[in-house]
Parts: C-alpha cells; sequence; structure tokens
C-alpha cells in the first residue's frame, strides 16, 4: 500500500532523484564524458559500493568504485555505457530508507557491445545534509540466476 502522507511522498521524491542521480552519473554514449564525480556528492563519506556478481565480493569505497571504470574511459577501452532503472520496490522508517531495484545496462567495451541486467540492493540514511546512499550492493543475472517475476511486474 502506497503511504499518501506528504512527508513521505517528499522522501520518495528525494530517494527517486538519488537514484535517478546514480544512474546518469554512470552513463554515457560515445564522445561523451561520464560523470562519475557526482557519484561522491551522492553518498555518505564511507559510503560502500558492493559487487556481489562472483564466488569473491568486491567491495569498493566511492573513490574505488569510480577509479577503474573511470580507467576504462580513459583508455578508450569503454566507450558506452547506460544503467536503468527496470522497476523499484522502496521502503521508508524514520531516517532510513531501502530500494529494491531490477536494472539493465548496456555498453559497449573493446569494441564489443554487451547487455545485462541484475538486482541492486541501496540503503539510504538521512543526514543534516539530507537524503544520501550509505551502500550499494548489486547481482546480475546469469545461468540459474533470473529476475524474480514480481520485480518484472510479471
Amino acid at each position: 500500500m502506497l503511504n499518501k502522507d506528504p512527508g513521505h511522498v517528499a522522501v520518495k521524491r528525494e530517494l527517486d532523484l538519488l537514484a535517478a542521480r546514480f544512474f546518469r552519473a554512470v552513463s554515457f554514449e560515445p564522445g561523451e564524458v561520464p560523470s562519475y564525480g557526482d557519484i561522491h556528492g551522492l553518498f555518505i563519506a564511507t559510503g560502500l559500493l558492493i559487487k556481489n556478481t562472483g564466488a569473491t565480493p568486491e567491495i569498493s569505497s566511492v573513490a574505488e568504485f569510480i577509479a577503474p571504470r573511470q580507467a576504462l574511459v580513459d583508455s578508450g577501452a569503454l566507450t558506452r555505457f547506460k544503467e536503468w532503472e527496470l522497476s523499484e520496490h522502496t521502503q521508508m522508517f524514520g531516517n532510513i530508507a531501502h530500494r529494491y531495484s531490477a536494472y539493465g545496462k548496456a555498453g559497449t567495451q573493446d569494441g564489443k557491445t554487451f547487455e545485462a541486467r541484475g538486482v541492486i540492493s541501496t540503503q539510504f540514511i538521512k543526514t543534516p545534509e539530507g537524503w544520501k546512499m550509505s551502500a550499494m550492493a548489486w547481482d546480475d543475472e546469469r545461468p540459474g540466476l533470473a529476475l524474480p517475476a514480481e520485480l518484472l511486474g510479471s
């Protein structure tokens, strides 16, 4: 059930904006420069980004997340990347929130195009400066692991 309380609606709008700003910061078309630096302002100073698509999680600070991606762009290896939200479910309680998102991504690396989908779990906290992301963890679809039907609207 959707909470229609004006305060709740305003917080949800702010969290939607943070998520959209993250996807915009990592996305770029050929000839464009990604806005990776914008990611710093979305997270708390000690925020974590956790890629958990393999046997061992890759746990990074914001700077550690950006560095290898920026290197791929700077070297010309990554020439296009887009990531977008397919669906989301956000829960809020007081000064904390959680967003569970299905996402798609596509790009061109080393001249080869790729596409994938997965799930991102994002935690938010309210700070004196407003809402910020505190952690983001994701995993991608692979054989034997498909997006849940409820995230695809099925």
